[in-house]
Parts: structure tokens; sequence; C-alpha cells
């Protein structure tokens, strides 16, 4: 198996920018995610990588090699896309060997890597069923099992998930991460699915219109965004955004007071922080670092409440219509129209300047108390 190195990579079409600048790593054997809204480019730069679109500018190599102008059949790669794409009229051994006929390849070895990859993928008692007696995800296995008897360096997915429903999804998406771990396979995958991002990637790489914006862990890019984008892409529910100014930036750190919350103002424990008093800001909370014991609170009213079982959302706002949601366990009784009061750490919060960017500093090992008007 083999990395993938992208330089300076470009796209256009005429005067069109698609893809602008992508210099990225995969390193062997990760499980890379590209994630992003609808058009950023996600899947062009991946077709890219696998010679399905040209590269107007920059560089791509796999294992080291520079596969830039190769055609897709010598990159060595093997795609799953978010159509099963397999012929009706064959058995789900005959679709998993085809590539393999076309390539002539004997049929001991086609056979010997079909029973490898069926077993891989747990087809073994569906290998005479044509593709209409199979279900969405056994369909999708099938797919993948194409691309695994091909031995290639790299594996790409591109939204191979979109098309089943959500059970599915959740099943596939256990089946893909299992299969990664087991053949330890260099893996790049697309998605707009945040959570599959999250729970599948080694490394997320997050798009936004051609560019990237970030790249890192899951758990990195949740903890520490570099910018209101990322904070609100990256978690489900999304991270609550609420308009503030900074009145007072000291040793202890900065104090903020929020607009339309009938909320005293808190000290977020960061010193260093670039925010002169009278600077407007945004601050993050995620819905989930809501608490009963947080010693900042927001005073808010109830607009609806979800009640899932074992937690709840509560959707709220501020006396500016700014929405809030709350992720609680236990709530039972609150209804819409009520007043909501959630408390939070200060030291859960996050700080963006007017462009969005992070506003970091250094974190206070002391917990500030609530600070008084």
């Amino acid at each position: 198996m083999s990395g993938v190195t992208l330089s300076d990579v470009r796209k256009s079409y005429g005067d069109t920018k698609v893809i602008h600048g992508v210099d990225l790593q995969v390193d062997n054997g990760e499980f890379c995610v590209f994630v992003g809204p609808s058009g950023c480019g996600k899947s062009t730069l991946l077709r890219m990588v696998a010679g399905l679109e040209e590269t107007t500018a920059g560089s791509i190599a796999i294992g080291g090699r520079d596969v830039t102008r190769l055609d897709p059949s010598e990159r060595g790669v093997a795609m799953v896309f978010q159509t099963y794409a397999l012929y009706p009229h064959m058995t789900v051994a005959e679709n998993m060997g085809f590539g393999l006929r076309m390539n002539r390849v004997p049929k001991a070895e086609i056979d010997t890597k079909v029973r490898e990859a069926a077993g891989i993928l747990r087809l073994d008692a569906l290998m005479e069923r044509k593709p209409k007696a199979l279900s969405g995800g056994q369909r999708q296995r099938v797919a993948i099992g194409r691309a695994i008897v091909r031995g290639p360096e790299v594996f790409l997915f591109d939204e191979p998930l979109s098309n089943l429903d959500a059970e599915l999804r959740v099943e596939m998406r256990v089946e893909i991460a299992r299969l990664h771990q087991e053949i330890g396979a260099t893996m790049i995958y697309v998605t707009h699915d945040q959570v599959e991002a999250m729970t599948l990637a080694d490394k997320i790489v997050v798009l936004r219109a051609g560019r990237i914006e970030q790249v890192g862990a899951p758990l990195t890019l949740y903890d520490d965004p570099d910018n209101v984008f990322i904070a609100g892409f990256i978690g489900s529910p999304r991270m609550n955004m609420l308009a503030g100014e900074v009145v007072g930036n000291d040793a202890a750190g900065v104090t903020v007071r929020l607009d339309g919350v009938e909320a005293d103002p808190f000290t977020i424990p960061l010193t260093g922080v670039a925010a002169a008093p009278g600077a407007k800001v945004t601050v993050g909370i995620r819905p989930e670092h809501f608490t009963v014991e947080g010693s900042a609170r927001l005073r808010l009213e109830t607009d609806v409440v979800e009640h899932l079982g074992g937690e709840s959302y509560i959707y709220a706002h501020n006396r500016t219509g700014q929405r809030v949601i709350i992720k609680t366990t236990g709530v039972r009784d609150q209804r819409s129209g009520q007043p909501v009061a959630p408390a939070f750490h200060p030291a859960s919060a996050l700080l963006f300047d007017t462009d969005g960017l992070r506003l970091r500093g250094t974190a206070v090992s002391a917990q500030p108390s609530l600070v008084a008007n």
C-alpha cells in the first residue's frame, strides 16, 4: 500500500477555477476523509486522484510515483462510487471478478481473490445471487469487493453510502471501518456527512470553495477548530455561535458580555488573546457543554424540545433572535415558550473575531468565577 501526495493541485474548467492550490499528504495506510458542503470540490479532488479528471496544474504522487498524467488504470487505485454499478445479469462472484477477467487474469487466481474478498466482506453465502436479490447494503459490499480483488495501492470512495437508508448507513459505516482495520489499506473517502467523517477518519480534510480550511484528526478539529466554519461544520448538532463584546482582558482571561442575553459577563480563562475591550467577538458553545453546575448562565426562551429517549435537544432563542441548541439528559417537562437558563463552564467556550478566525491564547489554570456587572 502507498501514501498519496498532492502538491499545489489546481483544477479549472475554462476560466472557472474550482480547486485552488491544494497541498496534502495522506500517509501509507491512513483513512483520510474529504468533507465539506455541496460544491466545495471534494469529489472533483478525489476524481483527480483517480485520474478521472485532468489536473490543470500541480502534481499527484502515489507511493512516491508521479501519476499526474497517467491513465486511471496505471495509477494503482480502485474507486467505489455512490452508485453500485453492478451488472444485473451477473452473480455476485462474477461481478467481483469481472475486472480481473477483462485483464486476462487466470481463472484460478480470480477465484482465490474473489473468495478472499468475500470472506472479508461476509458475502460467502451470497456468491450465486444476482444484484436484484440483494439489499442495498449487500450491493455496496459487492462493489467494495470488486475493488478489493484488484489489490490496489489506494482505495477511493465517493459518497458510497448516500443511497442507503439511515440504518444501513450505520451498518455499512461499521463495515468500512472494520475493512480498513483488517486490510490496512490507504483509503480516501468523500462525504458531505460530518458524522461519517468523525467516525471513520484517521485524518479529516475540510474543504470549502475548492480550498482546504483545516486538516487534522477528528477530535482535533472538534476541540480546536481554526475558524467559525470548521467549528460549525464539525459536530452534530452544530456549535452555538453567539455575538458578544469584550469588556475586559487581563491576567484572569477575556471577559465577554453576550448580546441579547440577560446574563452577567463571564471570563474565558485565556491570556494573550488579541482582543481589546470593546472588540466584537463570536462566542462558540457546543450544545453538549451546557451543564447544571457551570459558572456562566444564559437566560433564554424555549422554542421546541426534541425528546429522543436518553437525551433531549432544547431549541431556544435570546432577545435578539439568536438560536441556541442545548443538549441535555433527563429532561421531560420542558415546553415551548418556557424560560430556560442553561449554564456552562467558560473554559469550554471558544472565541472568534469578526472575520470568523479563532482567537487563541494561553489557558489560565484556575477556573474563573462568574464576573458580576
